[in-house]
């Protein structure tokens, strides 16, 4: 009778990832009440709020990320695109250009560069390093040119105060049934993404590659469709988050979306995403990023000082991808 009850418990953890996933969580709920104990402050309904609606571009980052980390790849441009996508939009709009079609042509030149790593990576077979290092570099340059290597005007000064606050709101300011619109944005985005990778072909494709690309090929996975999927994913996800850059400081600044591609592999290998490829779940994503986010807000609040919240974070970082090499070992030694 025991173990019957135990068989859906069993199985919900059986699902590859979801054990990473639920650790994240639980530490995401132990670092929270740890920091409100400190600070009570922590627990309030305005830094909950500020919390979600900071987070929510590291999830977002991190969503694209985690695609190619599945895959067994990585994209050191997404920040860089994530830059781009915020000049560009913000360069045209303050040149009058309607706010949609300069966010539609931001997509595009995004995209571009993620169909350009799909090609590097998967037809050209280059190493992902080292192709996403050129893009990265080749995207923040596009971002410096755009307005002549400085930064936008206000967005306002291009399509004027009510077109601007609309846009400002829609991405970050403004809220809707009182929960910031940035949050709903990044809610809508990981549930897109969520139902394609784990309810899908090309979902079943990408975690075949990441597991074994050779086995992938030989049951009919185009490792280099599968893998341009996972770019242009990439890149879709930098675009959305450089129209929140882009909202969030009303103009555009070259520097946006820096070091965000580090961002979001924390936020994706905290949640137990494997960089080694083939495993984890964007519900463990979601709660890197919260993680990544409550270990940011809590250090502020309890004053330490920048270096000390780098330190904390990039050992949680490298904890979780050595738990993830432990815990592979002991599957192999199980099989054999």
């Amino acid at each position: 009778m025991q173990t019957t009850r135990l068989n859906p418990a069993r199985r919900f953890f059986a699902i590859r990832g979801m054990a990473s996933a639920m650790i994240a969580f639980a530490a995401l709920i132990v670092i929270y009440v740890v920091f409100g104990l400190s600070n009570p402050n922590v627990f309030s309904g305005a830094n909950i709020q500020n919390l979600l609606r900071s987070m929510s571009k590291y999830l977002i980052i991190g969503i694209g990320q985690s695609y190619l980390l599945i895959t067994g790849n990585i994209d050191l441009s997404i920040g860089s695109l994530g830059g781009m996508s915020a000049m560009i939009s913000a360069t045209m709009m303050t040149h009058g250009t309607n706010p949609i079609l300069a966010s539609l042509i931001a997509l595009a030149c995004c995209l571009t560069i993620g169909l350009i790593n799909g090609l590097l990576v998967g037809k050209a077979q280059l190493p992902p390093f080292i192709a996403t290092l050129g893009t990265m570099f080749v995207a923040r340059g596009v971002g410096y040119m755009i307005n002549g290597n400085r930064n936008t005007d206000a967005i306002a000064s291009g399509i004027g105060a009510d077109a601007g606050d609309r846009f400002q709101n829609f991405f970050y300011y403004g809220k809707t049934f009182g929960v910031y619109n940035t949050f709903l944005v990044a809610l809508v985005v990981f549930i897109v993404f969520f139902f394609l990778l784990s309810k899908t072909r090309t979902g079943r494709h990408i975690y075949a590659i990441g597991s074994n690309v050779d086995a992938a090929k030989l049951s009919g996975v185009s490792v280099f469709a599968t893998t341009t999927k996972a770019y242009l994913v990439s890149a879709f996800c930098a675009f959305v988050v450089g129209l929140i850059l882009c909202a969030q400081a009303s103009m555009g600044n070259m520097e946006a979306g820096n070091m965000y591609e580090m961002y979001a592999v924390a936020a994706g290998v905290i949640g137990g995403i494997s960089p080694l490829g083939g495993t984890g779940l964007l519900l463990g994503t979601f709660a890197g990023a919260a993680v990544w986010q409550t270990l940011e807000n809590g250090l502020n609040m309890v004053g330490a000082q920048v270096g000390l919240q780098r330190i904390v974070i990039g050992v949680i970082v490298v904890f979780s991808v050595l738990l993830d090499v432990v815990i592979r070992r002991g599957a192999r030694k199980r099989s054999k």
